[in-house]
């Protein structure tokens, strides 16, 4: 199993309610315009775990985490999701995690295991 961090701010607009209240997310940019951003999208499997973050200000170290879900499906550019915990307002280390989809993160990494916690712990 892999973890995600994805944004949903499609140019100022907020979009993560939209996210989880329809069941998926998606990038906000055309696969051409951010080929590598799709890929690391078309990496995405079933039974993976995926976060929506926004950024905490310009040149905070931390992010916000609103809503925590299981992949059930990646097909066309969308991945559908099973969002678990919404509305959520928890503050984390961004761990580098200021792109429009970050990962995958595992567990076998050791480095990487009290902030996958801190991030997706339910």
């Amino acid at each position: 199993m892999n973890y995600y961090v994805v944004g949903a701010n499609w140019s100022g607009e907020k979009k993560y309610k939209d996210f989880y209240l329809h069941g998926y997310w998606e990038m906000g940019y055309a696969d051409k315009e951010k080929p590598k951003l799709a890929k690391v999208r078309d990496g995405i499997r079933p039974g993976d775990r995926i976060a929506i973050k926004s950024m905490d200000g310009q040149g905070a170290s931390t992010i916000s985490i609103h809503a925590l879900g299981i992949v059930k499906k990646v097909a066309d550019g969308c991945v559908e999701v099973d969002w678990v915990v919404t509305e959520l307002d928890r503050h984390v280390d961004s761990h580098g995690c200021f792109s429009t989809i970050s990962g995958p993160f595992t567990l076998s990494e050791e480095k990487n295991k009290a902030w996958i916690q801190s991030v997706f712990c339910i």
